[in-house]
């Protein structure tokens, strides 16, 4: 059966895809921090879809566990116990507000969490995947910063890895939470773009999409965010008022439903190096940001996210390379 990874598929809008793949027939592996917060859902795509899963501890955040994480799932290759890799969902990820924090690896914990961690599960996991296989990424709309979604968030920054990684350090002033978010998702689609161009270089068949889900009350995005603004931002009113301003917005389902097609439905085979969107219950490829298409500036992104993650030879596909 086909097999599915994906970060962060345990709640909000991954678990929401994995209801569909599972649905579908799909083998699912939940990557995720915590096997206790996985494993109802994992329960439920057993009990409900009679879905094959499997639970794989993986903490974005921090690369020592990517890396474990990674090895982990290769042992369970050659043992027979999950077959080859269909697609890999790059989608948990997460708005940290409040003061500047750090990874495990002194990385700014968006940053780390957002970019690093997929980035260096991309690079680890990519041989695991079939011909044709994809790799989706989740992004966001508010990575433009010319959108209403980027100027409400906080406009993103120019995408330089060690600067992002190292933000708040050596008396630079921190960036607000939702300029590191913003920061973040740009970093991602760049980093969705760059997969691409190196892919066709090397004539390689894996696909390469950005995905924005649109903005989603339903999830936790907003969790640290005080309790009323939590409440009035799912509230009917509110969404209205969203989209008239010019908000991207979508629900849980759609969105949810939207990944698990840019997964696997044939009509996003010979889609890569595109970004596709949910706005008010349509999926569309659009612009992204003009940045975000800048090669130089992904070239840069992509090479300094090496050093960063401390890439080595054995562990660089030669196709990226």
């Amino acid at each position: 059966m086909p097999t599915i990874l994906i970060t962060g598929g345990h709640s909000g809008i991954g678990l929401a895809a994995v209801r569909q793949l599972a649905a579908k027939g799909n083998d699912i592996v939940l990557a995720g921090r915590s096997s206790g917060r996985m494993q109802p859902a994992a329960d439920e795509l057993r009990a409900r879809y009679r879905a094959s899963v499997t639970m794989l501890t993986l903490d974005t955040s921090s690369l020592a566990s990517v890396r474990a994480a990674a090895a982990q799932l290769h042992k369970m290759r050659e043992a027979g116990e999950i077959e080859p890799l269909d697609a890999i969902l790059c989608n948990a990820g997460g708005r940290f507000d409040g003061d500047v924090s750090y990874s495990p690896d002194g990385y700014e914990t968006t940053f780390a969490t957002n970019c690093l961690g997929h980035f260096l599960l991309v690079e680890l996991l990519l041989a695991s995947l079939v011909e044709g296989g994809r790799v989706v990424y989740t992004a966001s709309g508010t990575h433009d910063s010319q959108s209403t979604d980027g100027k409400l968030v906080g406009a993103a920054v120019e995408p330089d890895a060690t600067a992002l990684a190292n933000n708040g350090k050596n008396g630079v002033k921190a960036l607000s939470a939702g300029k590191r978010y913003s920061s973040s998702k740009l970093c991602t689609v760049m980093y969705s773009y760059e997969l691409d161009r190196r892919l066709r270089r090397s004539d390689s068949s894996v696909v390469s999409i950005a995905f924005d889900p649109g903005s989603v009350p339903e999830t936790a995005f907003l969790r640290g965010m005080p309790k009323p603004v939590q409440w009035i931002s799912g509230t009917p009113v509110m969404k209205g008022v969203s989209k008239r301003i010019g908000v991207i917005t979508s629900d849980m389902e759609f969105s949810g439903a939207s990944l698990a097609a840019l997964a696997t439905d044939p009509d996003y085979a010979d889609r890569s190096g595109e970004y596709f969107q949910a706005n008010d219950g349509n999926l569309s490829a659009v612009r992204s940001a003009q940045l975000s298409y800048d090669k130089r500036r992904a070239r840069k992104l992509w090479d300094d996210s090496k050093q960063l993650v401390h890439l080595t030879a054995n562990e660089e596909p030669a196709c990226l390379r």
